[in-house]
């Protein structure tokens, strides 16, 4: 039998490097980014905790398949060494084909119970809700939505662009979502508007919300001049201490006025709110459980999965590359917005605010807004607005989720599924 496995092998070396060096030369170009995403992860250059695990992951399904040819030994696609993410269940036969699926594949349990079906990401919005303190949102409120407004940029414009590229109104809407830089929001919504686009999108989503940690730095010393970026924030003026109780009450109004408006994203929003509801309540066991467990248990086999089906044959589809370059331009756009954002605070305050704040309206909690310190501390070191920067970051995970909701509502409604 071995002897048979390495004669398929090299059979398959000469199949693939004759009929598909296209697929060879981006493997081996996944086993590079996956070591520099491990790399880079271990540096502190790139989010560790996403980053890792998924460079990992990616790297090996690479490398498992490297010359594996279609219909070879093994079939690749988005693979069935660790998942099948096309398993479906609509009549007996399939059920049965997935539980036979499930007791075969090791990561699929995981990924079919809480990847595919968004569990994972109402995990991570538990595990983000407990860390989160909105009392930043209401200590500004208005500024802190005003930067959120503008952060949201990428995600309208990239919308008609989408469409003019030629994808359906769901597919659009889903990949401008990426602007918001929610992971969670974009797993929601390619699952309500484009189940047929949910993988490559949410692989490409994920990925590009890893190299926003590297990247916006370079975008805020583009736009913001060194004397502007090191501008201190003037000190708050008889700024009373915000309450548990009052931050209770706004975790509740919110949550309770948000569903209200928006059902379809009633799990996420309910998610995110009871997370700040019981950190509000000081409930220690319930925190540690969803500060802990939940969050970087989701966070990990969320990296882990999305390694897994970053399969070569995944990017190589000429629609994937599509969707590589609305998700780079939507996260592009929301970054330029969040500082023109930050440079009308300004000229509004009478320049006395640093416009650097305005790139943590993109709502990658709480990374955007990490950087925004870090850069305004390269410029100046005894300026701090983290507080600001915190308030625009928690705005924008709110506003992100509105637009999501009003993108798969109306979508919805204009074009039903039947």
């Amino acid at each position: 039998m071995e002897r048979l496995h390495f004669l398929d092998l090299f059979q398959g070396i000469a199949t693939l490097v004759a009929a598909e060096p296209s697929v060879l030369i981006m493997r081996l170009a996944l086993i590079g980014l996956g070591v520099l995403l491990i790399y880079l992860g271990k540096k502190g250059v790139l989010e560790a905790l996403l980053m890792i695990p998924m460079g990992l992951g990616m790297a090996t399904i690479n490398a498992a398949v490297l010359f594996v040819p279609p219909g070879g030994w093994l079939r690749a696609g988005p693979n069935q060494i660790f998942v099948d993410a096309l398993a479906a269940a609509d009549n007996a036969a399939q059920a049965t084909q997935l539980m036979n699926i499930l007791q075969i594949n090791w990561l699929q349990p995981i990924y079919t119970f809480t990847f595919s079906n968004g569990l994972i990401a109402c995990m991570v919005f538990l595990g983000i809700g407990v860390l989160l303190d909105v009392g930043y949102v209401m200590a500004r409120p208005f500024q802190s939505m005003f930067l959120a407004l503008f952060g949201e940029l990428g995600t309208v414009a990239v919308y008609p662009i989408a469409i003019a590229l030629g994808l359906t109104p769901g597919q659009a809407a889903s990949v401008a979502i990426i602007g918001g830089a929610d992971g969670p929001m974009v797993l929601f919504t390619s699952l309500s508007l484009a189940r047929e686009l949910f993988v490559p999108i949410t692989v490409v989503a994920y990925l590009y919300l890893g190299l926003t940690y590297g990247g916006y730095p370079y975008l805020i010393r583009l736009m913001v001049p060194a004397r502007l970026r090191a501008l201190p924030m003037p000190p708050p003026k008889n700024t009373k201490p915000i309450s548990s109780a009052q931050k209770m009450t706004f975790a509740v109004l919110m949550c309770i006025l948000l569903s209200l408006l928006f059902p379809v994203a009633a799990p996420l929003i309910l998610c995110l709110f009871l997370g700040v509801v019981i950190r509000e309540s000081g409930i220690v066991p319930f925190i540690d459980l969803l500060s802990g467990v939940f969050l970087y248990a989701g966070t990990f086999f969320l990296g882990l999965l999305l390694g897994v089906l970053c399969e070569a044959r995944l990017l190589l589809d000429p629609q994937v590359l599509i969707l590589l370059l609305l998700g780079m331009l939507a996260l592009l756009i929301s970054g330029i917005g969040g500082i023109l954002g930050g440079y009308a605070l300004y000229f509004l305050s009478g320049r006395k605010y640093n416009p650097v704040i305005g790139i943590a309206a993109v709502s990658c909690v709480p990374t955007t807004a990490k950087v925004a310190q870090k850069e305004v501390s390269k410029a100046n070191p005894g300026v701090v607005v983290m507080p600001h920067a915190l308030g625009a970051n928690i705005s924008g995970v709110i506003t992100t989720a509105i637009l999501a909701a009003i993108y798969v509502t109306v979508i919805q409604a204009m074009y039903p599924v039947h």
